[in-house]
């Protein structure tokens, strides 16, 4: 088929085959970006991440490209992994590779035709059934795009359920999530009432102004600390509004589950069930709630049922397809979902079962605290707040803490995310995650690091 597109471009002397993009093309894009050439479009990047030479060249074999490639990923560095602020580097059992890549699973788009999708579809059906038993709650789909679009979709529900334009939200809640329900509150119209950390707690003002459709709290909190949970869900089932609590999904094998502390709706980022940090992404959105709030779960549920010949079937249920592809009569336009995420985050969970989320979330615990106390008694280091955590905390730090972070990656570590652009309150802050794959010797490794780099400042 001739599509009036050559085969080849070239960009700034460079050969481009096998593009979709012509001359024509790339001189329009350009000219819309305001920029002149590749180089501009590139600028943003350090210069270290740069390379003039990473580009191929002259036409090399398959083999060889594979090597080539191989080779410019060994400038890659590695570092030992404590930052977290909702992304975390747990043990990703080689068994949930395996199994993601079978066929039945690997699909491109939603399973409509069931006689073709039994396989993810019974494992989305596992899935879920696994979300419900974590979260102690009733229902849940089969995942959303990720934690903060799984919070806008909760809060979505609750103005649906209630009719009103207010949502109160803890300061706790991560700064990213709460980007996200401030973006969708300008669209909506709603008012969002932020209620401030004190002590790393969330202080719930119950005479503020409006009836809230929606309260909203994270367990753990983003700066690590366990946040009581009677407080903010009395006070949303006082004043007639949705208990929303935003988890930790690796923390719910020794902490009370939000279902079983009377909240309406569990939400939370479930990178850390079966998905790589990836630089970032993608994740997948959990999503769960009670029974009578069913009708406004989003997304994709898959029930269970029997065919004609009385055996076991799996299907979408509850929603006609209408609720994926016609806006004005779906109660959410999230269209699509991260399927293959949540198969892993299944088989993560079947591969771990309860013991294993709670050996998990036990030793997390026990080496966060225990690096905690060692680094404590560096001089000039404290604790940022005096209230319990589980696997992640927050310290002072007598020296910038960007500055302390690059130190620190030159020593092979990422030592943690800096708090002052999203916390003001903690200028030297610093948030430090621990998993259970840190081990002793990189635990006193970090703090040896450490106080170098503050030896040296």
């Amino acid at each position: 088929m001739d599509t009036g597109r050559t085969q080849e471009a070239t960009v700034q002397g460079i050969a481009m085959d096998f593009t979709p993009h012509t001359d024509a093309d790339l001189a329009v894009m350009m000219d819309r970006l305001g920029i002149e050439g590749l180089d501009e479009l590139f600028a943003h990047l350090p210069e270290a991440v740069r390379s003039e030479t990473a580009h191929i060249g002259d036409p090399l074999a398959e083999p060889e490209v594979q090597r080539l490639v191989a080779q410019w990923a060994q400038q890659n560095r590695s570092l030992t992994c404590f930052a977290g602020g909702g992304f975390y580097d747990h043990f990703l059992p080689p068994v949930v590779q395996h199994l993601t890549a079978r066929p039945e699973f690997v699909t491109a788009y939603t399973p409509y035709q069931p006689e073709v999708s039994q396989g993810v579809l019974q494992g989305l059906y596992e899935y879920q059934s696994m979300i419900c038993a974590i979260t102690g709650m009733d229902i849940a789909n089969s995942s959303m795009y990720d934690g903060a679009t799984a919070t806008v979709e909760a809060i979505s529900a609750a103005v649906q359920a209630t009719r009103r334009t207010t949502v109160w939200i803890s300061r706790g809640v991560g700064p990213r999530i709460r980007e996200a329900v401030a973006t969708f509150a300008t669209a909506r119209n709603l008012e969002v009432v932020e209620h401030p950390l004190v002590d790393g707690r969330t202080v719930w003002a119950p005479d503020a102004e409006g009836d809230p459709a929606a309260v909203v709290m994270a367990q753990p909190n983003y700066l690590g600390v366990i946040e009581p949970y009677d407080p903010p869900i009395t006070l949303a089932h006082d004043r007639g509004a949705l208990a929303i609590v935003s988890v930790d999904p690796m923390t719910l094998g020794v902490l009370r589950s939000p279902g079983a502390a009377g909240a309406d709706i569990a939400v939370g980022e479930g990178q850390p069930l079966g998905s790589p940090l990836s630089f970032g992404g993608p994740g997948l959105g959990i999503f769960a709630l009670k029974q009578e709030h069913v009708r406004r779960l989003p997304g994709r549920i898959v029930g269970r049922t029997v065919d004609r010949d009385g055996t076991t079937a799996y299907v979408m249920t509850l929603r006609a397809r209408e609720q994926d592809i016609r806006r004005h009569k779906a109660s959410s336009n999230i269209c699509s979902n991260q399927a293959l995420n949540a198969m892993a985050a299944g088989i993560h969970l079947a591969w771990l079962g309860p013991d294993g989320l709670q050996r998990v979330g036990e030793l997390s615990a026990r080496k966060a605290h225990y690096l905690a106390e060692r680094l404590v008694d560096l001089p000039g280091v404290r604790l940022a707040v005096d209230a319990p955590f589980v696997r992640e905390f927050a310290i002072l730090l007598p020296e910038e803490p960007v500055d302390v972070v690059q130190a620190m990656a030159e020593r092979g570590y990422l030592a943690g995310i800096p708090l002052s652009s999203d916390y003001p309150e903690f200028p030297g802050g610093l948030l430090v995650a621990v998993t259970e794959q840190r081990t002793k010797e990189e635990m006193d490794g970090y703090v040896e690091a450490l106080k170098e780099v503050m030896a040296d400042a």
